[in-house]
């Protein structure tokens, strides 16, 4: 008998698992990001209460929610918004670029990822009780 592993391949790419602080919603991505930074805009720093928001960018249709994709709480429009778990407002992913990508927040995946954020944007409006030490490349937005 051939015992399959909880991570998956598809088309040689791993599958990883994420999901939120209560394990209410769960959530399928490829490691396939394409770019990871630290987010230090204001909305990501109310949002997950922190100095900055880890995250990779990947194309929105490869996140598949687990069957209880009802339980998210969603803020904001259909090509623009955060995702959280209704039960214990994790923010699970941000859809971004005219709906076209999500951001996934790096915290909530279970499995690592094999991207790793190599720079910091939005600076410009960084905490300002946050210093950033590690020495990778600072943005006062969104790199083109």
């Amino acid at each position: 008998m051939v015992r399959r592993s909880r991570v998956a391949t598809s088309a040689s790419r791993k599958v990883l698992e994420g999901k939120c602080y209560c394990g209410d919603v769960g959530y399928q991505v490829e490691d396939a990001f394409l770019y990871a930074a630290y987010c230090h805009c204001s909305q990501c720093r109310r949002t997950t209460g922190s100095a900055f928001k880890p995250f990779a960018g990947i194309e929105r249709s490869k996140l598949r929610l687990r069957e209880d994709a009802g339980k998210l709480l969603i803020v904001g429009e259909d090509n623009g918004h955060d995702a959280h778990c209704a039960r214990c407002g994790s923010l699970l992913y941000s859809v971004v670029r005219e709906g076209a990508y999500v951001h996934v927040a790096l915290g909530t995946l279970v499995d690592a990822p094999s991207i790793r954020p190599d720079k910091h944007i939005f600076v410009a409006s960084k905490a300002p009780w946050f210093e950033i030490t590690d020495g990778l490349p600072q943005y006062p937005e969104f790199p083109d």
